[in-house]
């Protein structure tokens, strides 16, 4: 029995070291889950993507939980793309990681300003019309909604595409496989978009938080915020957007559901229109921007 055991025992042996392990997958962390939809298509089951801003809550103000801290810690790549709680926290989260490598993945983007950003807006000045929108130098903060544009999506998968072939060269090919097809993804995108919009050049749309700015743009469309200057309008300024919604027949005003609707609501009561969700951190990145689309087309007079 004992000569059975041990050759029983010795044959695993020679199975286990026939058979290794499978090769642990890239730890990394984005800020926000649009990202994890994009380093999930480039990544596939190569990597292990967690997101530190939770469904629902507000990038803008986010501060990390301490499991999320002590998970970056162990990380190998994080993915940066210019919301501002990275601003406030990349060096405490680089302090808890020296070997962190932080991938800026809007760089080499073009930024707009945010939309109601500028301070000569006032009573009487209607809101940045889109050829506006296209200039790069104008007064106020740069807006980070990048990834709310397909083709500058293109550009922040590149970006993603050479920092996992960095960590992880030796699945370099599937990297560049994987990066080619989520970029006729995207091209596919785009081209539905544009069809969709089509004819509806110049022609506004009213948001409460001014995130649209890059899929306006991309689509000839002008975004109408509520929200100036990352604060709820002042009487003047409220009456100043009635009046622009009766003008233009602006019948529906969006939201996001991580903020605040009650000034939208406000406006809505005023000129008798709907309110509707418009999400621009949905993790479902690709099927959210057709709906989104979808809506905005539908409100457009």
């Amino acid at each position: 029995m004992k000569r059975v055991l041990g050759l029983t025992g010795l044959l695993f042996c020679l199975l286990l070291a026939g058979h290794p392990a499978a090769a642990a997958k890239v730890k990394v962390f984005v800020s926000i889950p649009p990202q994890q939809y994009f380093v999930q298509q480039i990544g596939g089951d190569l990597v292990d993507v967690s997101v530190l801003v939770a469904p629902g809550a507000d990038p803008h103000t986010y501060e990390p939980k301490p499991r999320q801290m002590a998970e970056l810690a162990k990380t190998a790549v994080f993915f940066a793309v210019g919301v501002d709680f990275e601003k406030a926290w990349m060096k405490k989260i680089t302090a808890a990681n020296p070997h962190l490598r932080v991938v800026q993945t809007d760089e080499g983007i073009p930024k707009i300003a945010m939309a109601g950003d500028y301070h000569g807006q006032e009573k009487g000045h209607e809101a940045p019309r889109s050829k506006d929108q296209q200039r790069h130098d104008l007064p106020g903060t740069p807006d980070p909604h990048v990834w709310l544009s397909p083709l500058l999506v293109k550009v922040q998968a590149v970006h993603i595409r050479d920092a996992l072939v960095a960590v992880d060269s030796g699945n370099r090919t599937r990297y560049e496989d994987n990066l080619t097809a989520f970029l006729q993804e995207i091209d596919a995108l785009d081209a539905d978009l544009k069809s969709l919009f089509a004819g509806s050049q110049g022609t506004r749309f009213m948001v409460f938080h001014p995130s649209w700015g890059y899929f306006a743009q991309a689509y000839g469309l002008v975004q109408v915020p509520i929200e100036i200057e990352g604060k709820d309008p002042k009487p003047a300024q409220l009456q100043e957007l009635i009046h622009q919604a009766k003008d233009h027949g602006i019948k529906v005003i969006f939201v996001q559901p991580q903020f605040s609707a009650k000034s939208a609501e406000m406006v809505s009561r005023e000129i008798g229109a709907q309110v509707v969700a418009a999400d621009p951190l949905a993790g479902n990145w690709a099927e959210n921007l057709r709906e989104v689309g979808r809506k905005f087309k539908a409100a457009l007079r």
